[in-house]
């Protein structure tokens, strides 16, 4: 039980390991998730209770004030209310313990929340004379733990000041600009102090793309034959003494003039120039090129990534035994353990022999801007368990992303690849012109590390590596055949999900724990889609992107982002004061947005009109104004804003109703046929409903009378034009049965719902989270989520908050104290009156409480009462109503003054009681005194 001195029951041998005071005393263990909780408490032993936060147990209130500027960046911090239990039995855990240790993750995040959990206890005054420890480990095995354990620390204070700075400015800059957002440019959603300028990458792109004009060029190769009749390509590069380009042949009639010069040539071999090369391993994984990879190679969204990549990290059950099979997996260190390097070299030379082993441990140093390096890279904690042993212990995503990160690692340490280039030049002689074409090969001598692992690549590469056949200078060669092919240039290629990271990465926006939910956050904002795994800036996002770019220009500049990440980590390392950082960025940042305060939104949406221009007025085909209203003809377009966001309209509105998307081509798509379902030959549609788009198996002729057509919805992202015909084909199939429950039996089903994918056991719904597909989720994953939902408790609808019944009014009966979505209030009897500003939700009493409600109620507050129902007219009541004796007004204008008078009177008795006894219990922290020492970590994610 909590609260009990339990003695250790350890071995001899393992008691050597650990103080006296260790293994006579219960010890408090504090982590993040039950998981971690589980297996660590397997590690430590009866003396120790481990229990979990379940994450960040406070965090700054989404309301104004919060970060308050003017008292040097005061902050008030508010308990999860799903923390607030959780504390609870923390804090009932220490009363019989000697010893709190702090074990949350070794990043700023982890340092964050022991930092939140130390300052709550304190407050609780449940630390008495308790020992208080902070460890780290970077992986979850038996080994790291207890080697933790043995060299504790105090919170680092510095990391506390990063976190402060990074999560006021965070606050600050979301509670600012999005009201600013949204009063001048309705239908935008959100803007934040990174989400901008990752999105402003984006749109950047959608720009390039839209002014890029393709340009026509020309090449021209030749396969020819050695004299032993081995075939090769080579390509024309030169001509009559001058190098031809690329795009040099801009012209069909330049290459017929080429083409017929190489018909006419013979061909020799001039030079034949063989060099050797090396090609080295990539570094170990950091958090950002795992995710780049993992979506290269296997489509896995960053979001999904990270959260296989925990799992694996919080341990999974082998062989009776919960260990975790990697390390951390929030870090841009790139260097690994050197006993792991020692592992790893053992395990290159059982499975590939001594010569893939190099001569000495390969070291490595991050590239990325801003690298911390505090941590190891991403590894497997034992390298023997190799990927085939583990492939049945794990389910498939695990397993893939396991063998991604075993091979990376194995690889890092491997021998160079050994490469021969060979570059043959050929000359071609046709009359008086000599024509220069150029071959080039590849061949692998040593194939080193490429026997294991070679890394993905975002985009093809331009030539192919070809083995050239053996040839020597003054070979005569005869020409096979000519290929003569017309190109045309393409505009840079959309980021994808792991190109856009690897960009954030290289220009210093953003850290390892905010890439995931950076991109998540863009699209659940519809700010950007993600279309066969490319990203497209939707209308909506390069709205606001073109908004903050006229207005915020200073502040989604990529330096100054990057720059502010640097300040940020000065602080870490206790350079600079984190105030000050932040006192020179409110600075500017406020002065410009009082700068457009007075700009009225038809000012506004002008400047957008002629910054987005030549992305909402493309050319016309027919070469006419672009401006020109379609529907009337004299009308002229521009952009308007409504309640769901920006439009083009016809300046002669409202005599003409002409709208459309910013887009000229953004009409969606209706009634189209996608083609025919093989299993019951009906047409797969998409079609335009009351409700939006759907995708609609046959038509209603196709069907037995009653019957209605099977119908799905398309999911929230996807525009109707974008719907192919598989996907429309697995929207059909839903809900889909993954399995049996194993405890019930019973069925689970995948499907989509009003709020998005879910999976359902029995009566149980449960949302899938971002990174989890509804066509392909696994059983496995689909139980968990079940179990997670059922030990959360039931929803409540819209999430309404139930609150807290505190006493009875004398009249309305049971009063109780809410969170609506205005701010907090009591209620009483359908009488709902506000709390005032001055007062916390959790600190109001009965009597004030009352007073409110007496007020809202003397006001006219309240649910009004259902009228009785009218009884049946008689002659006598009809007599007296037509008499008048019925009438009301003789007796209205009284009451009307006795209300205003007692309205008076409650509402001076009413503020009387609440001026008397207002309280404030708010949690007002100056960060690093309110924790006595130093505290830590750095919370990133905010409005990002």
């Amino acid at each position: 039980m909590f609260g009990t001195k339990r003695p250790t029951r350890i071995s001899s041998n393992s008691a050597q390991n650990f103080p006296i005071s260790y293994w006579n005393y219960m010890n408090i263990v504090i982590v993040e998730s039950p998981a971690k909780a589980k297996t660590i408490n397997k590690y430590l032993g009866s003396s120790y209770e481990v229990l979990a936060s379940f994450g960040h147990v406070r965090d700054l209130p989404a309301k104004n004030g919060s970060v308050d500027p003017d008292a040097n960046f005061k902050m008030i911090w508010e308990i999860d209310p799903k923390a607030a239990g959780r504390l609870n039995d923390i804090a009932k855990s220490l009363k019989g313990a000697d010893r709190l240790i702090l074990a949350t993750d070794p990043d700023r995040e982890g340092e964050a929340i022991s930092w939140h959990v130390l300052e709550v206890l304190k407050e609780k005054r449940a630390l008495k004379d308790h020992k208080i420890e902070r460890v780290v480990f970077n992986a979850i095995t038996k080994q790291a733990v207890t080697d933790a354990m043995k060299h504790p620390r105090q919170i680092d204070g510095a990391l506390v000041d990063a976190y402060m700075a990074r999560r006021a400015l965070d606050y600050l800059v979301g509670f600012t600009l999005s009201p600013v957002l949204w009063r001048k440019l309705p239908g935008a959603r959100s803007a934040g102090r990174v989400q901008s300028v990752a999105l402003r990458l984006v749109c950047d792109r959608e720009l390039e793309i839209e002014k890029f004009v393709a340009r026509e060029y020309w090449s021209l190769i030749a396969t020819l034959l050695t004299p032993r009749g081995d075939a090769f390509e080579a390509r024309l590069v030169g001509a009559d003494g001058k190098k031809i380009q690329r795009l040099d042949i801009g012209t069909g009639a330049e290459a017929e003039d080429f083409k017929k010069a190489l018909e006419a040539a013979s061909y020799a071999v001039t030079t034949v120039d063989a060099k050797p090369a090396r090609r080295n391993p990539q570094a170990p994984f950091t958090t950002s090129t795992l995710q780049q990879e993992a979506s290269r190679k296997y489509g896995f969204a960053p979001a999904h990534t990270m959260r296989i990549a925990q799992r694996l990290y919080e341990g999974i059950d082998i062989g009776g035994e919960t260990t975790g099979l990697i390390t951390y997996m929030r870090t841009d260190g790139v260097q690994i353990d050197p006993s792991a390097i020692t592992q790893a070299r053992k395990v290159i030379g059982e499975d590939y022999g001594n010569a893939y082993v190099p001569d000495a441990p390969r070291q490595y140093q991050a590239k990325a801007k801003n690298a911390q390096e505090a941590h190891e890279a991403i590894r497997p904690t034992d390298m023997s368990r190799r990927p085939d042993s583990m492939s049945r212990k794990l389910d498939t995503d695990q397993a893939r992303l396991y063998e991604l990160i075993w091979k990376r690692t194995i690889a890092s340490q491997m021998e160079s690849a050994e490469l021969e280039r060979t570059t043959v030049d050929i000359t071609a002689k046709a009359g008086g012109r000599t024509l220069d074409l150029r071959a080039t090969g590849q061949v692998v001598k040593f194939d080193g590390f490429l026997a294991l692992y070679q890394e993905g690549r975002d985009d093809e590469e331009d030539e192919d590596s070809r083995r050239l056949p053996a040839m020597s200078p003054n070979d005569a060669l005869k020409r096979q055949s000519l290929a003569v092919t017309q190109h045309f240039t393409e505009p840079p290629p959309r980021f994808s999900e792991a190109s856009l990271v690897k960009r954030m990465e290289e220009l210093g926006i953003g850290r390892p724990s905010t890439y995931a939910s950076i991109l998540q956050v863009l699209k659940d904002r519809g700010y950007v889609k993600l279309e066969k795994k490319r990203l497209h800036g939707e209308d909506k996002g390069r709205v606001v992107v073109a908004f903050l770019e006229s207005f915020f220009a200073r502040y989604v500049e990529y330096d100054f982002t990057a720059n502010l990440e640097e300040q940020l980590d000065r602080i870490s390392n206790n350079e600079i004061s984190w105030q000050e950082v932040l006192k020179d960025f409110w600075t500017g940042f406020i002065g410009a947005v009082d700068e457009i305060k007075d700009l009225r939104v038809a000012q506004v949406l002008d400047v957008l009109d002629d910054m987005l221009g030549q992305h909402i007025y493309p050319p016309r085909t027919d070469g006419g104004d672009i401006r020109q209203c379609p529907s009337c003809g004299n009308g002229r377009l521009n952009l308007k804003a409504g309640k769901f966001g920006a439009f083009v309209g016809c300046s002669n509105y409202p005599e003409c109703r002409y709208t459309r998307q910013l887009a000229a081509d953004g009409e969606t798509t209706a009634d189209r046929s996608l083609g025919q379902d093989p299993d019951t030959s009906r047409d797969v549609w998409v079609k335009a409903g009351r409700f939006g788009p759907y995708i609609q198996l046959g038509e209603q002729k196709d069907y037995a009378e009653g019957e209605k057509p099977k119908r799905a919805g398309i999911p929230k992202g996807t525009s109707p034009g974008d719907v192919e015909f598989e996907h429309a084909l697995k929207l059909l199939s839903l809900p889909r049965e993954i399995g049996k429950h194993p405890e019930t039996g019973e069925p689970i089903t995948a499907g989509l719902g009003r709020f998005g994918p879910f999976v359902k056991h029995e009566k149980t719904y449960a949302s899938l989270e971002a990174g989890d597909e509804v066509f392909d989720i696994g059983i496995n994953r689909a139980v968990t989520l079940i179990a997670e939902k059922i030990a959360k408790g039931p929803s409540r609808r819209f999430g309404a908050d139930p609150g807290k019944a505190i006493g009875d009014h004398p009249t309305l009966g049971t009063v109780t104290v809410k969170g609506g979505r205005y701010g907090a209030y009591v209620t009483a009897g359908g009488v709902n009156a506000t709390i005032p500003s001055d007062i916390e939700k959790d600190a109001i009493t009965l009597p004030q409480a009352i007073a409110l409600i007496d007020e809202r109620a003397a006001k006219g507050g309240g649910k009004k009462p259902k009228k009785a129902a009218k009884p049946a007219k008689t002659k006598t009541k009809a007599k007296k109503a037509a008499d008048g004796d019925d009438a009301a007004p003789k007796t209205k204008k009284p009451a009307a003054k006795k209300a205003a008078k007692t309205k008076s009177e409650s509402t001076s008795k009413a503020r009387a009681a609440v001026s008397s006894t207002a309280k404030t219990s708010a949690i007002k922290t100056s960060p690093t005194k309110a924790s006595g020492a130093k505290a830590p970590a750095k919370k990133s994610a905010g409005t990002n």
